[in-house]
């Protein structure tokens, strides 16, 4: 037996082409695919490091054995926590198992009832959920636009009941590669004494002075009130840590549900989070990735395909081809040709917006480049 309401609408998912299976890794094809743009996930050096370090620290544990607040904070997270706040020059870092945790544990104990929080309409789902579950009221305001900000702003400024008002965005969207004028915005939150809260899952790594990503390359720590990075991208690893205020920290070690009942990273996990960042400070982000960025854009402009593609100077570059089944039909076709590009499909993009998302990265050539968007142009 199965529920009929489930069953409904996995038919439905079904219908509309749009059903979520799990697929084989494929590692033959030329990576056009994944979030490890600068090539940590796979490298020899941060794995040699990892393990010399936990065994000069005579680390031999497979499991953190409990959560934090029990028996599973283990002396390197304050190790890894201390590189973090350096690092990302910040008062406090706090260490989350992933990015959905974090945003879930923010935005579910932060907020409180009354309280207001402003969000980008592009804003990833685990914020949303996030929003869900807190007692907050929720609005969002249109896609990058800081008119749209401040309008909302202005709406709610002489709100009764002196609620706080939170602005949440991304500097860069997973799921378009653009990024916000976080200056105008950060600058609209202090004008109007919002709280501003920037998710860096994709800047990390990508932008900034040895991949710090855009907040702290723009100079916005002391104006943004919380930062969510994350490990799963760039650096090649697991995890997610939110930075802040030493009291933002408190109080999310005693209110953050996400935080406070899971099970806490293996000591493994947050050596190889130490690592990779060890990994980023020898690091010039520019000399790989960013030319193959800009090397990317400059034959989509060759090739005339401009007009499909969403501007972005990031590692990601959407080409969007609407319809579930054409975007899947365009991605197989150049699968077939060796490269593993990818369809977001809806209700993942709003309807009409599927597309194909290349991601860019540090070990893919300019011949790479340039055959996979030749491919895409015949298919087109």
């Amino acid at each position: 037996m199965f529920p009929k309401k489930l069953k409904d609408k996995l038919e439905l998912r079904k219908a509309n082409n749009a059903l979520r299976t799990l697929g084989v890794p494929v590692n033959h094809l030329i990576d056009f695919s994944s979030n490890d743009y600068l090539g940590f996930s796979k490298s020899q050096s941060i794995f040699n490091s990892t393990a010399q370090y936990l065994k000069s620290q005579n680390i031999l544990e497979n499991g953190a054995t409990g959560s934090r607040l029990l028996s599973g904070n283990h002396s390197l997270y304050k190790t890894l926590e201390a590189q973090l706040k350096t690092f990302y020059n910040s008062q406090s870092a706090l260490v989350f198992n992933s990015g959905y945790d974090a945003n879930i544990g923010f935005f579910s104990s932060v907020p409180q009832r009354g309280d207001i929080v402003l969000y980008d309409a592009y804003i990833h789902a685990s914020i949303r959920d996030g929003i869900v579950m807190s007692h907050a009221k929720a609005y969002k305001f249109e896609h990058n636009s800081v008119t749209s900000l401040e309008a909302l702003l202005e709406r709610f400024k002489s709100a009764s009941g002196n609620p706080a008002v939170y602005v949440v965005t991304e500097s860069v969207f997973s799921m378009d590669g653009d990024t916000p004028d976080l200056i105008r915005m950060a600058n609209l939150c202090k004008l109007h004494q919002a709280y501003f809260v920037v998710d860096e899952a994709h800047a990390v790594g990508v932008f900034g002075n040895k991949g710090v990503g855009l907040v702290s390359f723009l100079n916005l720590e002391l104006l943004v009130f919380a930062r969510i990075v994350t490990f799963g991208k760039a650096l090649g690893c697991h995890g997610a840590a939110i930075l802040g205020s030493k009291q933002l920290t408190n109080y999310l070690i005693n209110f953050s549900r996400s935080f406070i009942y899971t099970t806490a990273l293996a000591p493994h996990s947050l050596a190889t989070i130490y690592a990779a960042h060890c990994a980023l400070k020898t690091l010039n982000v520019s000399s790989g990735l960013h030319k193959n960025i800009a090397y990317f854009n400059k034959e989509v402009e060759r090739l005339n395909l401009q007009t499909t593609f969403i501007k972005s100077n990031s590692a990601i570059h959407c080409c969007v081809i609407s319809g579930n089944q054409k975007v899947k039909k365009t991605a197989n076709y150049i699968q077939e040709l060796g490269y593993n590009v990818k369809a977001i499909l809806s209700p993942t993009v709003p309807e009409n917006q599927e597309r194909l998302r290349f991601c860019l990265h540090t070990y893919n050539t300019f011949q790479d480049i340039t055959n996979v968007l030749c491919a895409l142009k015949k298919c087109l």
